[in-house]
This record gives C-alpha cells, structure tokens and sequence, in this order.
C-alpha cells in the first residue's frame, strides 16, 4: 500500500469552545502524540456560537486535562467560519444542536465531512455539556472513547491510504 503524504484536519467544535472541544482537540492531540502522529494529523478547535470567543479553556475541563499530564495553556476560543468547512477534513461536533449549527454555519454538508464524536464509537449519542451537568468526568469518559474509537483510525486511514 502506498502512503499519501495528505495531512488529515480534524476540527472539533462544540457550544462555547472552553470545555468539550477543547477537552476533545487536547486529548486527540497528545494521543497523536503518542502514536507518534503529530504533523500527520493536525486538529483544532472552534465554537458555534460568539458567546465565549477570546475565553481560556474552563476551569473544569483544565482541571481534567491536568490530571492526564495534559497542558492547554494559551487556548482561546473562537467561532468556526464557514472556511472551516473547506479547510478541514473532518468537522466534529460534540451534539445535535453543535451539528445543526455547524451546517447553518458550513452552508450544508455536501461533502459528508461533519459528525457526531460519538458516531465514532457507533453510538451517536451526545456528549453532555459539562457546562451545565457540572459532570466533567462523564464528558471525560465520552470524549476519550470518541477520540481513540474511530475518530482517531479514521483520520489515520486518511492520511495513509491513497484515495
């Protein structure tokens, strides 16, 4: 099998971009990291709304970040642009209500780029916003098996078979 030099782009989006998303986006990236992975695949972060923009990742989603040896100093949020849709391979909301927004935002989805962390995991389900449940563990538990489930072999498949 040959390799495609292709950098797969995963975007992870959620209400607010301070917990879900970037929960998501830092723990893809240090599992990348330890797969040996990064530059291959290459993720971000973004909002459907303007609600949080320019705010540093929530105190409860760092805290979880930090007990897995995980740093997300620096992040600030920001709203996903329509561009996002054709820079990105893979869109990745964290609920119905993020996938809806994120088509309102994209125009559509023609391309079949936008998904639900959870159809990764052939579940489909919503991942709670912590925001409101105060549960940081149980969006912990669900963003983990989203991300190393298929999302990760996916975005891999991606970057290494030919298309």
């Amino acid at each position: 099998m040959e390799k495609n030099n292709k950098c797969c782009h995963v975007l992870f989006v959620c209400h607010g971009n301070i917990c879900r998303s970037p929960m998501a986006l830092y723990y893809f990236r240090s599992l990348l990291k330890e797969k040996g992975l990064p530059g291959v695949i290459r993720a971000d972060s973004a909002a459907t709304s303007t609600e949080e923009i320019g705010n540093p990742v929530h105190y409860g989603t760092r805290a979880k970040l930090k007990q897995a040896g995980i740093p997300c100093e620096g992040h600030r949020a920001k709203q996903m642009t329509r561009a996002d849709y054709k820079s990105f391979d893979y869109l990745v909301g964290m609920d119905s209500w993020n996938i809806r927004n994120m088509q309102r935002i994209s125009g559509g989805d023609p391309d079949h780029k936008i998904f639900k962390l959870m159809e990764f995991t052939g579940s489909g389900r919503d991942v709670a916003d912590p925001w409101y449940t105060g549960d940081f563990d149980t969006t912990w538990s669900d963003v983990t098996e989203g991300c190393a489930a298929g999302l990760y072999i996916r975005a891999h498949l991606n970057t290494v078979l030919p298309y």
